[in-house]
């Protein structure tokens, strides 16, 4: 089982900025994938970022892309979100996921692995 606790939610306004933080149980060297997703209360979850250990790449929604920034420390186990220029829909739930198994990807919330608990972004003025 591994344990991925975020950190760096809270309240900011628009076009502020946010960094999120998770921390791994397990070496985020050896996952496959590690992401973030959010949900507003109501609505579907969304995929805002992803970061593919071994190719180094990343993907992101298209609704941050510009914006949001993710990568990985693995000297740290640390996943982190940077987010730029955040806009009231930006507000969520954020929650940290990882797959360690090889091919399974990050992509979509009915094949990860392992999630966080989340984290609460608002943006409000």
């Amino acid at each position: 089982q591994v344990q991925l606790v975020e950190s760096g939610g809270g309240s900011v306004q628009p076009g502020g900025s946010l960094r999120l933080s998770c921390a791994a149980s397990r070496p985020t060297s050896s996952s496959f994938c590690m992401g973030w997703f959010r949900q507003v209360t109501g609505k579907e979850r969304e995929r805002v970022a992803s970061i593919y250990t071994l190719a180094a790449s990343t993907a992101y929604a298209d609704s941050v892309k510009g914006r949001f920034t993710i990568s990985q420390d693995n000297a740290k186990n640390t996943l982190v979100l940077i987010m730029n220029s955040l806009k009231p829909e930006d507000a969520a739930m954020y929650y940290c996921v990882a797959n360690f198994r090889v091919g399974k990807d990050c992509a979509t919330g009915s094949s990860i692995e392992y999630w966080g608990q989340g984290t609460q972004v608002t943006v409000s003025s």
